[in-house]
């Protein structure tokens, strides 16, 4: 009866046992170019969906724009029912009864019908025209900023990704330390055996093994928070298991001059083009304003029938319009003087944004001049730390000395490890941050 029932009830968990096999998140291979490529979808990084819409706005507000220059056509049938009294238009009439007739005070009820099309044109309007063209360069601007969002993504996949990087290889460091902490404990053990040592020194290499374990778990847990807020930054859902298949290397870069990455900053960084664009726009905006003074012209014509029956009588008008602007209580000075504001406005962020630029480029490079620097040190530094560590076990395992010289010897490798992962991360952080200081971000991800 028993192995009926536990033969019932395996066979009820294998199926649920295949669905959560199924529903369960697969792991997500990601290398960084992945990670940007799923970023940059249309599915992904939320800030690239808000540029997206903006850039539709600033196209339809164009066509607003553009619709000022175009035909106006307008179709329009109205049926009126009504009962007039003459009274009340000022036809109180009276016939003296000699005539023999009479004027009535209300008319009996009546329908006219009215079909009609009309169409107005501007035919001369400066103002219109310069709006439609700082419309235009505000699409400009607007694509430039897409580009530049598309940069800014790229920089902060790029970033996460680096960090996730940094945390993967301290658990991987965290591991080979404890690696080394238990192979310490069993030359402890052992020289003790042999008589050559003692338990405190047994003690202290467990003490050290333990200092490892909880460097692991610290590190395990700063990598499950990096990849969470990869997976944020790319916009996949958070549940899903990642590996990581790029390692953080380092990969020297070739000296470049302050002058030229400048330069390649100002010719590449779609920001700058975007602010350019909206000076520009400051200025036509402007312009516009002040063309308001200036006469315009407007054609206007229409044609219908109306009558009371079906025999209706045609109608048509046609003419220009000549518009001449005299006074409006004082509306376009205002305007004309908030516009040359904004002018002024743009200007000041186009400079401050070229020292911005001009900044980010210089400290990049010293940044990445440093890092570099410490990339070699830090290895070297790693190197006399493993022959150190050699050497001290060797001496301990001859009985020449005690645990002490071999822990002191760790506990300096640990932290020459940790210095490599540092400068490796601070060089490939400078490689990010002078590629996106001359608009060149796209060339880390290939």
């Amino acid at each position: 009866m028993k192995g009926k029932m536990a033969a019932a009830i395996a066979a009820l968990c294998v199926p649920l046992l295949g669905q959560q096999l199924e529903t369960r998140p697969q792991v997500l291979q990601l290398s960084l170019k992945k990670s940007v490529e799923i970023a940059l979808s249309p599915e992904g990084n939320t800030r690239l969906q808000l540029a997206l819409e903006s850039l539709k706005q600033t196209e339809d507000r164009k066509n607003e724009a553009r619709a000022a220059l175009l035909p106006d056509l307008e179709s329009q049938v109205t049926v009126r029912n009504q009962n007039e009294n003459l009274a009340a238009l000022g036809l109180n009439i009276r016939i003296p009864p000699a005539f023999g007739f009479s004027i009535p005070q209300f008319v009996a009820p009546f329908t006219t019908v009215d079909v009609r099309a009309s169409v107005n044109q501007n035919v001369f309007d400066f103002s219109s025209i310069r709006r439609f063209q700082a419309a235009k360069s505000s699409v400009a601007a607007a694509k430039s900023d897409i580009d530049d969002t598309r940069n800014r993504v790229t920089d902060q996949v790029a970033r996460a990704y680096l960090a996730a990087l940094r945390a993967q290889t301290s658990v991987e460091t965290a591991r080979a330390n404890i690696d080394l902490s238990e192979a310490l404990v069993r030359l402890a053990s052992s020289q003790k055996n042999a008589g050559t040592g003692t338990g405190i020194e047994i003690t202290r290499a467990q003490v050290q093994l333990a200092n490892d374990k909880q460097n692991l778990l610290v590190a395990q847990t700063q990598e499950t928070r990096a990849k969470l807020q990869l997976l944020k930054v790319i916009g996949v859902r958070l549940d899903n298991a990642v590996d990581l298949t790029d390692r953080m290397e380092y990969m020297p870069e070739d000296p470049i001059e302050a002058e030229k990455a400048l330069k390649t900053a100002i010719d590449s960084r779609p920001d700058w083009k975007a602010q350019q664009q909206r000076e520009q726009t400051a200025k036509l905006s402007y312009s516009s304003v002040k063309l308001e003074r200036l006469p315009s012209v407007v054609g206007f014509a229409d044609y219908g029938a109306i009558g009371t029956t079906t025999s209706q009588l045609p109608t048509r008008e046609y003419g220009v319009s000549l518009r001449i602007p005299l006074f409006d209580g004082g509306r376009r000075d205002a305007r004309r003087s908030e516009s040359a504001s904004q002018v002024r406005q743009e200007q000041v962020r186009t400079a401050d944004l070229r020292d911005q630029i001009e900044l980010e480029v210089r400290t990049a490079i010293d940044s990445l001049r440093s890092a570099d620097e410490q990339v070699k040190t830090a290895r070297e530094g790693v190197q006399l730390a493993e022959d150190e560590v050699a050497h001290a076990r060797r001496r301990y395992e001859a009985g020449i000395t005690n645990s002490i010289e071999v822990t002191d010897a760790q506990t300096r490798l640990d932290r020459a490890r940790e210095n490599v992962i540092s400068a490796l991360y601070n060089h490939n952080l400078s490689r990010i941050d002078l590629a996106s200081a001359m608009g060149k971000i796209e060339s880390i991800v290939r």
